[in-house]
């Protein structure tokens, strides 16, 4: 019996992968965030797996609840460039790709850099923006590059946008398409906070002064760190027992009696890169059935469409993720 303990102690402590220094950068990121940013903690959790799976974020939720200041934050703990752009209605997609102006000197046209060149890009309001400016985005959020004009130009590592929106306010607003949804791993959906978490975000809005939130945050992850970081995150083992579970998930909102539309393939491959993200901030080289379910809402509630009859009675995709996950057994 001793032995089998020391060796369940060993399997424990010894993983295939060295996760230390992972863990540690992870914990520093909430650190630093800490200092402006009172609870959230879900919010930049999420955040920090969709850095760790290299995927995009849609953050939806009310005016005034640091969606905005949580995303610039957390760019400023990484050592990289940041680019900030605010959506509106008669933005072009000349705008945010950029443009080619004629050079005077040499009478050859140049492009100039718009910017989406950056390393992390927060999209303020993304669906106040018309149809044309938001497919400007499809090819460089899929295949971190554009063309223009015939060149390619390929988008400086890492790259990873951030899209905020607000879900009440909807004039003067353009829904964003399926396929444009379908290209973020996460939409995140921000709350209240709760009454303690306000009177403490009074407190240190009061004992701040005139210091900006910015000012406080220091840069703790450079991105040959964040390239080492995803290496290993690929390398996190899957059972096959687990690529079934996924599987069985996403094909049942394909014939869900609620559900009008359901997950892609490409839903299936970011619950398990998701997965592998959230177990290796959480020390283990191995994926648990508990990564799977933690990653389910944020990757489906934007991939798949509640029937007409089902939206009209109030009822959400959550709810029917919930379902779903409750009908399919669990792996042991």
């Amino acid at each position: 019996m001793d032995n089998l303990e020391a060796q369940n102690d060993e399997l424990h402590f010894n993983n295939r992968i060295p996760l230390e220094e992972l863990k540690n950068a992870v914990a520093a990121i909430k650190q630093q965030l800490a200092k402006v940013i009172v609870g959230q903690e879900d919010f930049i959790e999420l955040l920090i797996v969709s850095l760790l799976a290299n995927g995009h974020v849609l953050i939806e939720g009310v005016p005034g609840i640091a969606k905005t200041i949580t995303a610039k934050l957390f760019a400023k703990t990484l050592k990289t460039d940041f680019s900030r752009i605010q959506f509106t209605p008669d933005l072009m997609p000349s705008d945010v790709l950029g443009t080619s102006i004629l050079n005077m000197k040499s009478s050859e046209f140049e492009f100039k850099k718009g910017p989406i060149f950056s390393n992390v890009i927060l999209i303020d309001e993304i669906n106040r923006a018309p149809a044309k400016t938001q497919a400007a985005l499809f090819e460089v959020m899929e295949e971190r590059q554009i063309t223009m004009d015939g060149h390619r130009y390929i988008m400086e590592y890492p790259f990873l946008v951030l899209a905020t929106q607000n879900p009440v306010e909807q004039e003067g607003t353009y829904a964003l398409p399926e396929a444009q949804l379908d290209r973020f791993l996460f939409k995140i959906k921000v709350e209240y906070p709760n009454l303690d978490e306000e009177v403490q975000i009074l407190k240190s809005h009061h004992s701040r002064k005139q210091v900006m939130p910015q000012d406080q945050i220091d840069g703790v992850l450079t991105p040959e760190n964040l390239k080492k970081f995803r290496a290993q995150v690929q390398e996190i083992l899957v059972e096959d027992k687990l690529f079934v579970y996924i599987a069985q998930i996403v094909d049942k909102t394909r014939n869900h009696p609620h559900l009008y539309l359901g997950g892609s393939p490409r839903a299936s491959l970011a619950i398990m890169n998701a997965s592998k993200s959230y177990a290796a901030i959480n020390g283990r080289d191995f994926v648990t059935p508990d990564d799977i379910k933690k990653s389910l809402a944020p990757v489906l509630r934007h991939r798949v469409i509640l029937s007409p009859e089902r939206e009209m009675e109030g009822m959400t995709p959550e709810t029917v993720i919930e379902m779903i996950t409750q009908s399919i057994e669990i792996p042991r």
